[in-house]
């Protein structure tokens, strides 16, 4: 690739959290289907993930269009059978390209949507979005179909750690609709959508993944 024209983006903090959120992964998603990724920003996470949780299908998406760029960079420097093209997909929206079932890139036919990734997103997004999320994947996913979410996340509406805390803080002074989010909050809506919660996993930097399962 052209060093000139490279258009890959760097998030320092993916090569730190990949491994542990690739191992918790392994553990919960289906065996087979396409994962849909929920803001996938610079793509990274696919491009490492894709590979190795194959037979299984990664379906990168990012409404920012310098983000799809970023993917469809990190696709070409470094080719992988079983992830597909980027789609421009907004969480908050009430209806997904995906649920149109006409991706030229993708076979849902044969490898339907199993589960949704969502890493680092709800807590620098407004609260629309992660009320997208929860409605969205109770559109889309089969029953017992994952959604696994991944960052910081107060417990009892108190922080983890100072240092969630001052990123709190920080969040909130870019923009007020920001911030680490209540787990207990989230799970409530996450029940309103019939996303039950299966699992919360400590994860390293006092981050937790969290696991739903739909359930009818």
């Amino acid at each position: 690739m052209d060093e000139s024209l490279d258009l890959r983006r760097y998030a320092p903090a993916t090569e730190r959290n990949r491994e542990p959120i690739l191992a918790v992964l392994r553990q919960v998603l289906p065996p087979t289907g396409t994962i849909l990724e929920i803001s996938s920003g610079t793509g990274e996470h696919g491009i490492f993930m894709a590979p190795q949780l194959a037979p299984r299908y990664w379906l990168p998406s990012d409404p920012n269009p310098d983000a799809r760029a970023s993917i469809m960079a990190w696709q070409q420097s470094i080719p992988c059978d079983n992830i597909c093209l980027p789609i421009d997909l907004d969480a908050s929206s009430s209806q997904w390209l995906v649920e149109s079932g006409e991706l030229p890139d993708c076979d849902f036919q044969q490898h339907p949507i199993t589960a949704i990734v969502n890493i680092n997103m709800i807590h620098i997004a407004p609260k629309s979005a992660y009320l997208g999320l929860f409605a969205g994947a109770k559109r889309i996913l089969p029953i017992d179909g994952i959604l696994y979410l991944y960052g910081p996340f107060k417990q009892g509406g108190v922080h983890t750690s100072p240092s969630n805390e001052a990123f709190d803080a920080s969040l909130q002074s870019q923009n007020p609709d920001w911030g680490v989010r209540d787990l207990e909050e989230i799970t409530t809506v996450a029940q309103s959508h019939h996303l039950a919660l299966q699992k919360v996993y400590p994860m390293p930097a006092n981050n937790l993944s969290v696991v739903f399962k739909l359930v009818g």
